[in-house]
């Protein structure tokens, strides 16, 4: 996923279609000069409709398709026949997209399984023609519904990306280095802040055939749930993931209060990311002799804790112990 690929917000313009109106025909045949009414109904307007796509992982195919427009439904006919309803337009999106009202920042919904659709912008419904207001005292309308208009809207629509575990971190705390190493994904990994421009998700293999979804988020600074740095335009990921992995490098200054701050930027952002499971990884652990890390293990945070090194390897089978138990748990 290259960071010219990955687009997680958009803001389109829709419109869907007008609902065809009712037929006020009456019925005349060569033996029926004066007959009943049989005006069909017009038929209803094309919605645009969001639908999930596992296959797709950004919305950059929305990016430049600023405008969309449903198609009108055809008016009805005589002899009852239904006005042909207007053409649908589907967007697929990535799971985890979330659509709001540009306007009011009002949640519409969101799209988390695969297949599963959502009315963004609905059609206007088809007029119902002169057949239906016959009755006994007039027995021949000579009027029909008018279809109902369509509705437009600008919607924004932002991605969430779906995964078991976010990696939360300061910018070079070993994140991509991890993600990397227990999975398939190539981050771009070098030695300063923000190398991780996007989020990268990464499949890792567990036992017996299992696995489970690690996302590498741009790395979070202090004041970030204030909009600084990189880390407001990403921080709504994390809200996605079910458990978060707080990766502080064995090097910090202090790491109980690294991960403090941290912690305190998911609750400024939203106080809610603070019931999700926590672990914590002490990256960079191959700088460590076991006296260090007796002495550092006094004084860790009262959450699950592990020393790992990417580099050469240490700990990572334990860590993938440590997070399968509390996906399941």
């Amino acid at each position: 996923m290259s960071n010219s690929n990955f687009i997680d917000h958009v803001v389109v313009f829709t419109r869907s279609g007008n609902g065809g109106g009712g037929s006020a025909h009456l019925f005349r045949d060569k033996l029926t000069a004066k007959g009943g009414p049989d005006g069909g109904d017009g038929g209803d307007g094309g919605s645009i409709i969001l639908r999930g796509n596992t296959q797709l992982w950004t919305l950059i195919h929305l990016r430049y398709r600023k405008h969309i427009f449903a198609g009108h439904g055809d008016n009805g006919g005589k002899s009852r026949s239904s006005g042909a309803e207007g053409e649908d337009i589907f967007l697929d999106v990535p799971l985890g997209t979330v659509a709001r009202d540009r306007e009011t920042g009002e949640v519409l919904f969101e799209i988390t399984k695969e297949g599963e659709t959502k009315i963004l912008t609905k059609g206007g419904r088809g007029g119902q023609g002169n057949a239906h207001f016959k009755s006994a005292t007039n027995q021949t309308p000579r009027y029909a519904q008018s279809g109902e208009d369509g509705t437009e809207s600008w919607s924004v629509l932002e991605l969430k990306l779906l995964a078991d575990v976010g990696l939360v971190g300061f910018p070079n705390a070993g994140k991509s280095t991890l993600l990397s190493s227990v999975s398939a994904a190539k981050p771009k990994i070098a030695d300063y802040a923000f190398t991780t421009l996007v989020p990268n998700l990464g499949i890792v293999e567990y036992r017996d055939f299992k696995s489970f979804v690690i996302a590498d988020i741009p790395g979070i600074i202090e004041g970030a749930s204030e909009g600084k740095g990189l880390g407001l335009r990403f921080l709504r990921h994390i809200e996605r993931n079910s458990i978060l992995l707080f990766m502080v490098p064995a090097d910090s200054d202090d790491i109980h209060n690294e991960y403090k701050i941290l912690l305190n930027e998911l609750k400024q952002y939203n106080p809610e990311l603070l019931d999700k499971k926590r672990l914590l990884a002490i990256s960079k652990s191959d700088m460590l002799d076991q006296e260090l890390i007796d002495e550092i293990s006094q004084d860790l945070p009262e959450v699950p804790c592990i020393f790992i090194s990417s580099i050469v390897q240490t700990g990572l089978v334990q860590l993938k112990d440590i997070i399968w138990k509390a996906i399941n748990d």
